[in-house]
């Protein structure tokens, strides 16, 4: 890891723990041993940390939304696998989820209407997705916009709760959450 990572990976652990506004650049600096002074040669503020995690997490969820999608043509394994990566990364990466959630009020322009844009490019791949198998007859919702919301919360939810030394593994969690996301769309056989 390079200097910039770990004074990424220790905001993170602070932000998460304290809070954005709790937590001082002093802080940081001693989590990664320089002195806080000495941060400003690394990062510009604590604001561009913050935007830096939260913009870098929602860039890393949309390449593997896109690359989940682009790994079959059947509308129903494509919401499937998306599901798929977004539950698995919100299991590996509960940290960066809870910031994410949690301090978006703390951003300030042009960050938040960044990484807000951001976020609405990613509701809106699983939105288009849903649209796809109900426009095929695959799924059947009343509300593309409600059930794309409903499976991103799936994710999100893991991301509170799931531990690796738990009782059920990553694999076993995401399975059954993929499964729970076709039901929400009432997807259907292809005939």
């Amino acid at each position: 890891m390079s200097r910039s990572d770990d004074i990424r990976a220790a905001a993170l652990e602070l932000f998460t723990h304290r809070g954005y506004e709790a937590t001082t650049m002093a802080d940081i600096g001693a989590a990664v041993g320089i002195r806080g002074p000495s941060l400003y040669k690394h990062v510009a503020s604590k604001q561009d940390l913050l935007a830096q995690i939260m913009t870098a997490t929602m860039q890393e969820l949309l390449a593997v939304h896109r690359a989940a999608v682009a790994s079959s043509d059947d509308l129903t394994e494509r919401l499937r696998r998306a599901t798929e990566a977004h539950v698995r990364y919100h299991a590996r990466h509960r940290l960066e989820a809870f910031v994410g959630n949690r301090e978006i009020r703390s951003l300030v322009e042009p960050h938040r209407g960044r990484v807000l844009a951001l976020r609405a490019e990613y509701e809106a791949c699983f939105r288009e997705l849903v649209n796809a198998g109900v426009a095929a007859g695959r799924f059947r919702v009343a509300s593309a916009r409600l059930a794309s919301y409903a499976v991103l919360d799936l994710g999100m939810g893991v991301s509170a709760w799931y531990r690796e030394d738990g009782e059920l593994s990553e694999d076993t969690v995401v399975w059954q959450y993929s499964d729970f996301a076709l039901r929400l769309v009432g997807a259907v056989p292809e005939p």
